[in-house]
């Protein structure tokens, strides 16, 4: 004999039809796909931030409202900024810093640069006193000293005739020059050498640009720099221990130096690896 049931309890599955419930229920209707649904939002999340994808030109517009406020107010170089997809040159594991104003580890001891250092410079090249004829880029041709992980050479590639890109380290060469394409980047030349001696064959140099700096400017970067041009570049200051950003303007025979903001670039080293 079965015991009996409390009254008003319902019994165990499988109920009888004549013991199912009727009416409206109160419980809450089971999607068995809810969990999925949630975990591909969560993702999105994650993915970035607001769940904005980072190649959203929103995202990059963010980054040019910052460089705007910091001073930045070149047009032409807002515009690189807002063009090229910094989140493309970083570690996947970064890659969510990408528009923060802060500079990055790339590997093998190097960094990208602040993007509002890297305004600021590119800002000083288009403020050359003497100006391109009409209808050419404002940068000109451009010698880059340090490729690194290729951004500031394809933001450089938008405001110039054409770049010259040297890099020392032979891994990030190589990996600068495969994001490069995957861009489509046509206006630049990417060397594998020693960024110290220049680079002769393609000078004189309208504009140049280095990403390390020492205690001094290397002799081939001024016999480069042409008539009328400018070289930006961090450099050693011996009044503070620290590093400067300088900038020289070449005419004629004669070279004027700037010391202008206190930088921090890795240091400047010959040779190749």
């Amino acid at each position: 004999m079965s015991a009996s049931r409390p009254p008003g309890r319902a019994g165990r599955f499988p109920l009888t039809l004549d013991r199912v419930p009727t009416g409206a229920s109160t419980a809450p209707l089971q999607r068995p796909q809810r969990p999925l649904l949630d975990a591909a939002r969560d993702g999105g999340k994650t993915a970035a931030p607001a769940g904005i994808g980072l190649d959203s030109l929103a995202v990059r517009q963010r980054m040019v409202l910052r460089l705007r406020q910091a001073g930045i107010n070149d047009e032409r170089v807002l515009a690189a900024f807002e063009a090229v997809p910094r989140h493309a040159f970083v570690d996947t594991a970064l890659v969510n810093q990408a528009y923060e104003d802060t500079s990055l580890p790339i590997g093998w001891g190097q960094t990208i640069s602040k993007p509002s250092v890297v305004a600021r410079m590119l800002q000083l090249l288009c403020q050359r006193p003497a100006a391109l004829p009409d209808g050419e880029r404002p940068l000109g041709r451009v010698l880059e000293i340090g490729t690194g992980c290729g951004y500031q050479a394809a933001l450089l590639a938008r405001l110039a005739r054409q770049v010259v890109s040297i890099e020392r380290l032979r891994p990030l060469h190589d990996s600068a020059r495969q994001r490069l394409q995957e861009l489509r980047e046509h206006r630049l030349r990417l060397v594998f050498g020693d960024g110290q001696l220049g680079h002769a064959p393609h000078a004189p140099f309208d504009t140049i640009i280095a990403a390390a700096g020492g205690e001094d400017l290397p002799a081939a970067w001024l016999v480069q720099l042409a008539d009328g041009g400018r070289l930006v570049a961090p450099q050693l200051d011996a009044a503070t221990g620290g590093q400067r950003l300088v900038v020289v303007d070449r005419v004629g025979e004669q070279l004027r130096r700037d010391m202008l903001d206190a930088v921090h670039f890795v240091p400047l080293k010959s040779g190749t690896q």
